[in-house]
């Protein structure tokens, strides 16, 4: 039998980022790709090209950005703005500003909102169809418990995920208090929610290596359904390494989902059968963000160090993009067992 070459960690992107990478993301129309990093840039690449398409520089490091059409996006900085980056005439302008780093920025199809998370603890909404400035941008300002760590967006509901394991839901029609106020069900600090494609809960994950599969409906039977795994951990002399899971990434046609660690691995599962599908191959330092493709044929993925273990030696901030096989990420139908003749 000849062996089977794990498959290459795909094609790397030149002129990546200088510094650490915040987050990445495929645009909803093409295979262009955003991306944010602490080296206070956006930058904007063809992932099929493998070409640098623009780039602009803020005045503090970027901690997330998304699109908003092909040709233009958002971006969510340290130096507490918000701003509107127009990639095809390679212009900006500030949509508004937080009183603290934004962490998180979103943008609404339904609601035709972009809706940014800061760590000074508030919820913004803001229309940017209207002219720049902020008195004309801003719809509201939402408190939140704690500091914004991680949003996410299906059809018109909205999950916070913020410091001290608050979960606060949306519905982004009526934004006067949270549909629901939960507490995650894992017991370490909140890293990443992602929503599922099909509108019915959330995937949230933990620094303790685990996720937790939610759902919105609050139903006994729904509830009945909830569960968290464990992963991103391995044993080592008799001990147990426990990594943060930083990354979720649901296939926009399977409903399966990636998670990447601090391990440098990328997982992918079947949540609905509570399945592992597929293991990429181990890659040079942490993952710190994950995005499939508007069609699911590639993946993203930003090894980039999160400094989880302090100031180290470690490898260059890179970001690869592979190509999707079917197996890795499609469900396997249940096995039956055949009913005795």
């Amino acid at each position: 039998m000849t062996s089977v070459q794990p498959p290459a960690p795909g094609r790397e992107l030149s002129n990546p980022p200088s510094d650490g990478i915040s987050n990445l993301r495929f645009s909803n129309h093409s295979d262009h790709l955003l991306v944010s990093s602490w080296d206070k840039s956006v930058r904007l690449y063809d992932a099929s090209a493998n070409a640098l398409r623009g780039e602009f520089l803020h005045g503090g490091p970027v901690l997330d950005c998304c699109f908003h059409d092909d040709s233009s996006g958002f971006s969510a900085s340290a130096d507490h703005t918000v701003r509107r980056l127009v990639f095809s005439y390679n212009k900006e302008d500030i949509l508004g500003r937080h009183d603290a780093p934004v962490r998180c920025v979103e943008y609404s199809y339904a609601a035709g909102q972009l809706i940014t998370g800061s760590w000074d603890k508030t919820l913004k909404c803001w229309d940017p169809r209207g002219a720049s400035g902020q008195d004309r941008t801003l719809v509201g300002t939402y408190p939140q418990p704690e500091r914004v760590y991680s949003l996410s967006l299906v059809g018109n509901r909205l999950v916070v995920a913020t410091a001290g394991r608050h979960v606060n839901v949306y519905d982004l029609r009526n934004m006067s208090q949270p549909e629901q106020r939960r507490e995650s069900s894992l017991k370490y600090q909140t890293r990443c929610v992602r929503c599922y494609p099909n509108g019915t809960g959330y995937a949230l994950s933990s620094v303790e290596g685990r996720v937790a599969m939610e759902f919105f409906d609050l139903s006994e039977a729904s509830q009945a359904k909830k569960y968290a795994f464990k992963c991103h951990r391995k044993s080592e002399a008799g001990r147990d390494i426990v990594y943060p899971v930083n990354a979720i990434a649901f296939h926009p046609v399977y409903g399966t989902f990636a998670t990447g660690g601090c391990d440098g691995f990328v997982n992918v599962w079947d949540g609905n059968n509570k399945k592992r599908l597929y293991q990429y191959s181990k890659y040079p330092t942490s993952i710190a963000a994950l995005s499939f493709s508007r069609d699911g044929r590639l993946l993203a993925v930003a090894s980039s160090y999160t400094y989880e273990e302090g100031d180290k030696a470690h490898e260059p901030d890179a970001i690869y993009v592979r190509s999707v096989n079917e197996i890795e990420v499609k469900p396997k139908p249940k096995v039956y067992p055949n009913p005795p003749a």
